[in-house]
């Protein structure tokens, strides 16, 4: 039989100083010179876990190129109805139209929201990145 011992003292007392040493989200600038970089750091590779999950989902949904123009600053999606028809509408000149020829406008708002957010997404990440240079 297996017997389950508790942590000693200088166990958890070594363990509280890793926690606090190590793990700069859990540390002030006084206990670890670093741990701006490293919250910098771990930050940005959350936004490129984000980005690479959502354009995984935008990739499934075969979202992307549903937005047929590239606005290097950002945009804000159709707001009206005429606004989506004409996005829409300009979708269908596109090859990707050809491989779904029975969607509706519902859907291509679906896949329009999905690449829009991708796109904004990647924008955020460059500011999240370029911030703290600044």
């Amino acid at each position: 039989t297996f017997k389950i011992q508790s942590p000693s003292s200088e166990m958890s007392s070594a363990s509280t100083h890793l926690l606090r040493k190590g793990l700069p989200y859990l540390t002030t600038i006084s206990q670890n010179p670093h741990a701006p970089i490293a919250k910098w750091i771990l930050t940005c590779g959350g936004v490129v876990a984000t980005i690479v999950h959502v354009g995984g989902v935008t990739r499934l949904t075969k979202s992307g190129l549903s937005m047929t123009d590239w606005k290097p600053l950002g945009s804000l999606p159709p707001l009206s109805l005429d606004e989506w028809n004409a996005a829409f509408d300009r979708y269908k000149t596109f090859p990707e139209w050809e491989q779904r020829r029975s969607m509706s406008l519902d859907e291509f708002k679906s896949i329009y929201y999905w690449e829009w957010g991708h796109r904004m997404l990647g924008r955020t990440a460059g500011v999240v990145f370029a911030l703290p240079w600044a």
